[in-house]
């Protein structure tokens, strides 16, 4: 405590040289400007990571079986009500996906037609997003869809409301390569039931309909399905989980959580995290240079101090503690003020919606904010990283000083 006592009077005390004072407060500037930024820029981040998790959360299952090659799941209904007994799942929809053209008049869409059952929508997150209508997907004999809001606008149709069905066609798996394009694709018609908007990747590819429908008009058996969709209950791990199907499934099937079904993405995200750190500890490394600057000039002018101090008894380990410290208070105090100006720029961001985004968008219209108490603790441990390797070498000096009192 006696070393930081010492650090906290000469952070305190005025200077002969009015330039040590400038440099000392220029460096504390520096890291709180850098500090309050990068609270905010990745608060920021945080914040748009977090909705898009969530719109692309909410259009995919918790876990998803496809298989290793090929293009149809085969599990028999043993296996199937195995995987409905482990714990912590709350639903296994057996799923088809098939390209299809929807045609109303002469307006089309070519989408990924996805049959589901008339349980999904209890599960999934898609309902939370319905635009028009309600996610109803009908039955083998009056089938419904659910259209994206891309795909409804292509049709010009609006969703639970049109009076007239739109006509879908589908591949026939019975016609040859040589067959005539009349017998090539099967049709039927379907009414609109409603339309979704998740996000624009997903809004202008996809429809649902009912599994057993679509099943019928590929002239599949009813082991055949395109993938195996898993809810898992909240607080469950979708890891420990994903192996115990795994031992059920057998081989020849992959089994991908959410993230691994859009791993692209997220993993870019991660690395534009990194890279975000990466820049921040690097501007951090140049204020620091401020701090080096101020310590060695407050060194060469308490020299005296120094001598009078290593006169009375104290030892090499107390006169370097002294600088370390200074250094970190000075990084310190920045730092605090950096943290609170930032924290208090994403509070009121969060409640005021200051920054507005440009443009339109169908989500919200306002930079997002989260902040994370792990993102403040990376955040201090590079400030008091850079702060150790700014006041190490001052301090050194410190201890190799030599003054004469005589």
């Amino acid at each position: 405590m006696t070393s930081f006592f010492f650090a906290w009077r000469y952070l305190r005390s005025k200077k002969s040289t009015n330039a040590i004072n400038i440099i000392a407060w220029i460096s504390m500037v520096a890291i709180g400007v850098v500090t309050a930024a990068l609270v905010v820029v990745l608060s920021v981040f945080n914040g748009f990571e977090d909705l898009v998790r969530q719109m692309y959360g909410d259009f995919y299952a918790d876990l998803q079986m496809v298989p290793a090659s090929g293009k149809w799941v085969r599990l028999s209904e043993e296996q199937i009500e195995k995987i409905k007994k482990i714990e912590g799942v709350i639903s296994v929809e057996t799923v088809l996906q098939e390209r299809a053209i929807l045609l109303d008049d002469e307006d089309k869409s070519i989408v990924w037609l996805k049959g589901v059952t008339e349980n999904y929508g209890s599960h999934s997150g898609i309902p939370g997003h319905m635009l028009r209508g309600e996610f109803y997907v009908g039955d083998s004999l009056n089938p419904r869809l659910v259209l994206g809001a891309g795909v409804e606008q292509s049709l010009q149709i609006v969703a639970g409301q049109s009076p007239m069905p739109v006509t879908v066609y589908l591949p026939n798996r019975e016609a040859g390569p040589g067959a005539d394009p009349a017998s090539a694709m099967l049709s039927a018609n379907a009414f609109a039931a409603g339309s979704f908007a998740v996000q624009q990747e997903f809004d202008e590819q996809f429809a649902f309909t009912h599994v057993a429908f679509l099943r019928y008009m590929l002239g599949l058996s009813g082991q055949d399905f395109s993938s195996l969709e898993i809810f898992i209950q909240s607080g469950f791990s979708s890891e420990k989980i994903k192996n115990e199907i795994s031992k059920i499934a057998g081989e020849g099937y992959t089994i991908k959580t959410k993230f691994e079904q859009n791993q692209g993405l997220f993993s870019a995200m991660k690395t534009e995290k990194l890279i975000i750190y990466a820049v921040s500890f690097l501007i951090l490394v140049i204020a620091g240079f401020n701090i080096v600057s101020s310590l060695t000039m407050t060194v060469i002018e308490k020299q005296k101090d120094i001598a009078v101090l290593k006169a009375m008894g104290a030892n090499d380990a107390l006169v370097y503690s002294i600088f370390l410290y200074l250094g970190i208070l000075l990084a310190g105090v920045g730092a605090v003020a950096g943290f609170l100006i930032g924290l208090l720029i994403c509070l009121g961001q969060e409640h005021f919606h200051w920054v507005k985004l440009g443009g339109q968008s169908f989500i919200i219209d306002y930079y997002p904010v989260a902040v994370r108490l792990s993102d403040m603790g990376v955040v201090a441990t590079i400030v008091i990283t850079m702060a150790l390797l700014s006041a190490w070498m001052p301090s050194r000096r410190a201890t190799e000083t030599y003054y004469s009192l005589r």
